[in-house]
This record gives structure tokens, C-alpha cells and sequence, in this order.
């Protein structure tokens, strides 16, 4: 068909073809735009009940206007040969990108999030698209994903135009109740949908099998494999996307997510998370001064400590029921521009209560009493009047960031 014209279109080249239709890229010589045509393959005989598959794809998918749905233009039949024109997606495949491996966290939750849109668009209009698998979603050079196919699409209240007990899907991305031939709802997109983001975080297929048979039979009993294996910790991997993707692949059908606004909202969680959880990436070191000279703050509470020795070594020793000195170590407060250095701040807060608790001489107040304080504006004085230091206490631990009573 390469170089024909069918209507107002000229054949350039053949995209691909699957069961339900062969895929050309043609020029619309009208508008002069270049579209994507779909017809049914001529290894079909074009029954009726095909025929009618093939408009409800068309009515499907021309009733729903959203930046992740492929558009569709028209439908039109020319010499007996029925065919649908369609955007043209220029890009590649989901599947071919997972083929490449696995793809980064960041990427998986943006396609994600792009794919749980288009969908919810397409239930909100009642229609289910029964077939969602990484080959039917397309990624444009700009990272824009895009639904294709909407052949397998049930429209509510339209009757259904296979055979009782006919299962209409790829086997692979079925949910149990559509493997088992039963009535399903827009719930099925959603278990697929679960299939899908798996594969794109483990580069793998949840249920595997050598025969189609086999494949039903792990969907139907066998749970799919961690994401992240046992022993080998969650780096990268948040818990809350297993516990997304569990849920999405729950067999029990009540179980599952029963929208997809809900999916939407953990997902939109998890693209809020702290940077550090990305998959395949290790966490970002701030490039502050400070934390590339740790010597430098292991100097400053080392400086602190021989002070306070010193203090101690020239205090007077009389009346000692009554010099006996109190002293609250309040907590560091982290004065970077970055705010990364609170571990730090709460590790020199323990090691200096540490240290001086050994002095017989010194009371110290207890750490749970004086971190009730973090942060506080307070000035010392108010904090603990009665705790009374000398000047050159007082001159030795006060500083920025630090408050001692």
C-alpha cells in the first residue's frame, strides 16, 4: 500500500500491525499534516462483530480530549476497507524504552502520572480500555506519553460484541477477572496499570510463564516478586511505591484501588518526596564547605570540652554544697544556608552532654529536659534563671547557634 492514496491520504510507510489492525503513517494531503491510519488486516475477514469492534474504537477514543490520548480525526471505509486517521506520535515505545532496562524513579512516576491521567479522563466518560501494556504507550521526544489503541475499549451500556466468555486483551497485563472471562469495569485499566509500572521499575513482568496458560495461572495464584529483593535493603526504592504497586495488583478486585483519582494522589505524594529516595540514584551530597571539613567541627567540640576542663581545674574550691554549678547544654541550631547539617548539630549536642556528665563537679542538665528548647528564640535567662554560670563560663560556650543557661 506504500505510495497509495486511500481518500484524501498517501501511504508513506508501514508503522506496524497486531491483532486488531495494521498501522500506516500517511500525509493528509488535505490539511497537509502527517497522521497515522489503522486498518483492520486483511487476514480478517471483516466480520460484523470486527466491524463493529472497530467503530466503537473510533467512537471511543474521538469521544475523549486529553494531552495523553492519542487523538483521533475521522473514521472512514474506502473500497470496502474501513480505517481510522489518528495522530501521529513521533517518538518510541514504552516497551522499547523498557526494554533498554529499567527506568529511573523520576521517569517512572512522570510517565506514570501522564498514563493515570489519560486514564482517568477515560473513565470519567465511562469508557475502560481493557488493553493498557507498555506497546500501547507512546513517549514523544519531549517526554509526553500518549495512550494509543483504544480497539479493546468497552463503552458503558454498549453491548458487547464478542461471545460470552471471550477474553479481549494481551494475557500478560490481564487482570484476574479478565483472565477468568468475567465482566470487568474500569478497575481492569488499573490492574494493568500496576503491570505496567512494575515493569518499568524492574525492567521485569510481574507473572511470568513459558505458555500463556501458565502466565493465567500466576495471575490468578501467585503474587509477584518484591521490588526490592529480600536482603537487599530499600535503597532507592520508597516503601510507599510497593506498597502503590501492591495495591493496584491486588487480586481481590474490592482490594485494588477503585479509582484512579486515588492512584493519583499517591503518586503525586511520591513525586513530593525528598529527593534522596530516587531509584538508581545515590544521595546528593550539598556541596557546603562545612561538611567537607569534618575535622573542623570535631575542633570546635574538642576546643568546647578542654574549656570546660579548664573551667573546672581553676573553679574555687570552697563552700562546695554551695559552687556546686549546674549547666544545660541546649541544642545546636543548624545556621547553614542549605539546613543539612541537623544530624550534625544533634550529634555534637549528645557528645558534649556526654563529656561533661563525667565531671563530678558539674551538674548537668538532663538531655530529654533541654531538647523541648530546640529552635527556641528564648533568650537563657528565661529558659533557666536559677542556673547561674560564671563570666568566664558564660565567654567559653557562648556562640551563634549555641545557648547555654
Amino acid at each position: 500500500m506504500i505510495d497509495q492514496t486511500i481518500s484524501h491520504y498517501k501511504i508513506l510507510a508501514k508503522l506496524g500491525e497486531g491483532g486488531m489492525g495494521v498501522v500506516y503513517k500517511a500525509e493528509d494531503t488535505k490539511l497537509k499534516r502527517i497522521v497515522a491510519l489503522k486498518f483492520l488486516p486483511s487476514s480478517i475477514m471483516a466480520s460484523e462483530a470486527e466491524k463493529a469492534r472497530f467503530v466503537h474504537e473510533a467512537q471511543a477514543a474521538a469521544a475523549l480530549n486529553h494531552p495523553n490520548i492519542c487523538t483521533i480525526y475521522e473514521i472512514d471505509e474506502v473500497d470496502g476497507q474501513q480505517f481510522i486517521a489518528m495522530e501521529f506520535v513521533e517518538g518510541q515505545s514504552l516497551k522499547a524504552k523498557i526494554e533498554a532496562g529499567p527506568l529511573k524513579l523520576d521517569e517512572t512516576l512522570n510517565i506514570a502520572m501522564q498514563v493515570a491521567e489519560g486514564l482517568q479522563a477515560a473513565h470519567e466518560k465511562k469508557i475502560t480500555h481493557r488493553d493498557i501494556k507498555p506497546a500501547n504507550i507512546m513517549i514523544t521526544h519531549k517526554g509526553q506519553a500518549k495512550i494509543m489503541d483504544f480497539g479493546l475499549a468497552k463503552l458503558a451500556g454498549r453491548t458487547v460484541v464478542t461471545k460470552e466468555g471471550t477474553t479481549l486483551g494481551t494475557v500478560a497485563y490481564m487482570s484476574p477477572e479478565q483472565a477468568r472471562g468475567e465482566a470487568v469495569d474500569h478497575r481492569t485499566d488499573i490492574w494493568a496499570f500496576g503491570v505496567v509500572l512494575y515493569e518499568m521499575i524492574t525492567g521485569q513482568h510481574p507473572f511470568k510463564g513459558v505458555y500463556e496458560q501458565a502466565v493465567v495461572y500466576s495471575i490468578l495464584n501467585e503474587e509477584p516478586e518484591p521490588l526490592i529483593p529480600p536482603g537487599a535493603g530499600r535503597t532507592g526504592v520508597p516503601m510507599e511505591l510497593e506498597r502503590l504497586v501492591n495495591k493496584a495488583l491486588a487480586k481481590k478486585i474490592n482490594l485494588r484501588y477503585q479509582n484512579v483519582e486515588d492512584l493519583l494522589v499517591d503518586l503525586r505524594a511520591l513525586q513530593l518526596r525528598p529527593k534522596p529516595s530516587a531509584v538508581s540514584q545515590p544521595p546528593i551530597k550539598a556541596k557546603v564547605p562545612e561538611r567537607k571539613q569534618p575535622w573542623l567541627y570535631g575542633g570546635v567540640a574538642g576546643l568546647v570540652i578542654l574549656l570546660v576542663a579548664a573551667a573546672l581545674f581553676f573553679w574555687p574550691k570552697k563552700q562546695p554544697q554551695e559552687t556546686l554549678t549546674s549547666i544545660a547544654v541546649l541544642p545546636f541550631t543548624d545556621i547553614s544556608p542549605q539546613k543539612d547539617q541537623e544530624y550534625f548539630c544533634d550529634g555534637m549536642t549528645e557528645e558534649i552532654l556526654t563529656k561533661l556528665s563525667k565531671l563530678r563537679e558539674l551538674k548537668v542538665i538532663a538531655r530529654t529536659s533541654v531538647m523541648r528548647y530546640k529552635a527556641t528564640t528564648r533568650a537563657s535567662k528565661k529558659l533557666a534563671p536559677s542556673w547561674e554560670l560564671p563570666l568566664f563560663w558564660r565567654a567559653a560556650f557562648a556562640g551563634k547557634g549555641t545557648t547555654l543557661a
